[in-house]
């Protein structure tokens, strides 16, 4: 159970953040409504959202994102991330369950979230095999900033929903990989 009122009042200026993210997924999601208690934080995320969006291709930074929800716990992100990356980016299941262990079937998406899984396991302390496997594939060091800055901003979002345990409103994604 949550363990925080999901707020149906947006503040004013956290509203354009929360009416372009209703807009696109056709709901406001619960994350969303909690975020926006706080403008900063709501604004601060949305612009560093904004940036990393124009990075990398929306298969990797979707690949990302579900691994670093795997590696932080986070069901609310995982069912969120599975829905997104299926409905409206066309991954399939078996590409999301290879996301979630820090894989792909496409070796070049299989390096960025297997080092972005690392950067979470190790709280950015890789190893240099990490940092080799990742440039092998054809990562520049900006990119691998880029996988390093999208790793930040999903862990963001998973503690935010860890902490509060918000209620779920996307299909639910089971914690253990199947």
């Amino acid at each position: 159970m949550s363990r925080i009122a999901i707020p149906q009042e947006i503040p004013a200026d956290s509203k354009a953040v929360v009416d372009a993210v209703s807009k696109q997924l056709k709901l406001t999601p619960n994350l969303f409504r909690v975020m926006a208690q706080s403008p900063f934080a709501l604004n601060g995320w949305a612009g560093l959202q904004a940036s990393l969006a124009k990075t990398l291709d929306v298969k990797t930074r979707d690949g990302i994102a579900l691994a670093v929800s795997q590696v932080n716990g986070c069901q609310y992100c995982l069912s969120a991330h599975a829905y997104v990356a299926s409905r409206l980016v066309g991954i399939s299941d078996e590409e999301i369950a290879l996301n979630r262990q820090g894989q792909s079937e496409s070796p070049r998406i299989a390096a960025a979230v297997a080092f972005a899984q690392a950067v979470m396991q190790t709280r950015g302390k890789v190893a240099d095999s990490d940092l080799d496997a990742v440039r092998a594939a054809g990562y520049s060091d900006a990119n691998i900033v880029e996988i390093i800055a999208l790793s930040a901003q999903f862990m963001l979002t998973n503690f935010v929903n860890n902490v509060f345990d918000t209620d779920i409103d996307f299909p639910v994604v089971d914690l253990e990989i199947a």
